[in-house]
């Protein structure tokens, strides 16, 4: 495990060519969101989750639209992180609960499953919506396809077509949308609010 401040992180998983990065969103030279473009633009970008306060949701967000696999908090306790980055490498999401809550502050709907999020989750099949699903659980594709007995192969070509179906770039993403279109209530009520007239 290498450390590096913030200017010379690039330089350090350039060299280094790790599974995982853990980013702070703040720090006192180069920001996190400023390695995590440099990072996504390199030939084979490695995981990356973002370390937060929550202090300001923005940068969440932005950190989110750039590719950021996951969010954690400062306070994590140590032994639960190990266990996040596997989840990581694994190929999983990462949100801790106040992050995802945080998340959904800065993506407020009206009282309900938003009407443009609904509607692109109808574009997905059943069995792509199951797979979404889970992907907001945080499973990798591996954990997946064994809750679903699919081969890995072919819930990797789920994933991609619910990002495509989506209109978004990572799982982070995807699941947030599945958030707020209701597909992850409790019970069966926020799949039935997702699937629409679709029964």
């Amino acid at each position: 495990m290498a450390t590096a401040a913030g200017a010379q992180a690039a330089d350090v998983i350039r060299r280094e060519h790790p599974d995982v990065v853990l980013l702070d969103i703040r720090m006192p030279d180069v920001d996190g969101l400023t390695v995590l473009r440099q990072v996504q633009e390199l030939p084979e970008p490695p995981t990356v989750a973002m370390l937060t306060t929550f202090d300001t949701d923005e940068y969440v967000v932005t950190a989110l639209r750039s590719g950021a696999a996951g969010f954690l908090l400062k306070d994590t306790e140590p032994e639960q992180l190990a266990h996040l980055v596997r989840t990581l490498a694994a190929g999983g999401v990462v949100m801790s609960p106040k992050a995802s809550r945080a998340l959904l502050r800065g993506h407020p709907g009206p009282g309900g499953p938003q009407d443009a999020d609904v509607a692109r989750v109808q574009l997905l099949s059943d069995r792509e919506r199951d797979v979404l699903v889970l992907i907001a659980e945080g499973l990798s594709n591996a954990d997946i396809g064994t809750r679903i007995h699919l081969s890995a192969g072919t819930v990797k070509d789920h994933v991609s077509s619910i990002l495509t179906k989506l209109r978004v770039t990572g799982r982070v993403q995807a699941a947030l949308l599945a958030e707020r279109a209701g597909l992850l209530g409790d019970g069966d009520g926020g799949a039935d609010a997702a699937r629409g007239h679709r029964r």
